[in-house]
């Protein structure tokens, strides 16, 4: 049996590490990952419940797959915990292929820092492997150790990628909607410029048809009235 644990602290807050989580695969850095099927999932007493499996292609050794077999893939189940009040995210992931011989126990806590929770999220991993029945098994629990530990660095790189990724989205959700409100903005301003030349036209308009209404008047109450003619 082998044991293999790790730390890691992303410079971003829970949620976002979270979100990034569900969203890691597939990624660049780790194409071994071929399908992620969400089984079930459900909330109970405020915790999120996922269970999902997880498909990949994993390169064996030759002697391994002569001893072994060599599937074209292989499943994982994965079971998660969100609890958004605490801010923990825990997964725990256990192999299907091969199980009658080799028992990967993985298990990931994404928890917000206890000194900066609003803004750095730490990762602790560990892993718990065992191998029975095959011959060699020491030297299979050294090498699926190994790769664990080589497989974790790339989830790091993997999350951290995505993790740019969500940012870009949000800078360019941000600058859409700047670039929308602005032009809300200068349509309104026209269109309160169009109606206030309007208005201002239609005032003159009346302005000048009142004018000349009195003029009109003035005129008929000034004209001199005719005199009668003296009779001889």
């Amino acid at each position: 049996m082998k044991f293999w644990n790790s730390d890691y602290i992303f410079d971003h807050p829970w949620e976002k590490v979270a979100q990034a989580a569900w969203r890691k695969y597939p990624n660049p850095m780790n194409p071994s990952v071929t399908a992620i099927d969400v089984l079930d999932r459900k909330v109970e007493q405020g915790i999120l419940h996922t269970h999902r499996l997880i498909s990949s292609r994993w390169g064996l050794p030759s002697w391994v797959s002569t001893i072994m077999g060599s599937p074209n893939v292989m499943y994982a189940n994965e079971k998660s915990e969100v609890d958004i009040k605490s801010k923990t995210m825990v997964l725990r992931t256990r192999n299907i292929t091969f199980c009658k011989y080799i028992a990967v126990d993985e298990t990931l806590w994404y928890q917000a820092c206890p000194n900066y929770p609003d803004q750095k999220t730490r990762l602790r991993q560990e892993a718990v492997v065992m191998v029975e029945g095959v011959p060699l098994s020491s030297y299979m629990e050294t090498l699926l150790t190994n790769t664990i530990s080589s497989n974790a660095k790339k989830g790091r790189q993997a999350m951290e990628w995505v993790l740019k990724k969500i940012n870009d989205e949000i800078n360019e959700f941000s600058s859409h909607a700047v670039k929308n409100t602005e032009e809300i903005l200068n349509n309104t301003k026209k269109s309160l410029g169009e109606i206030t030349e309007t208005a201002k036209k239609s005032m003159d308009d009346l302005s000048h048809a009142a004018k000349k209404s009195l003029d009109d008047l003035q005129n008929i109450t000034t004209k001199p009235t005719a005199q009668p003619e003296p009779q001889l």
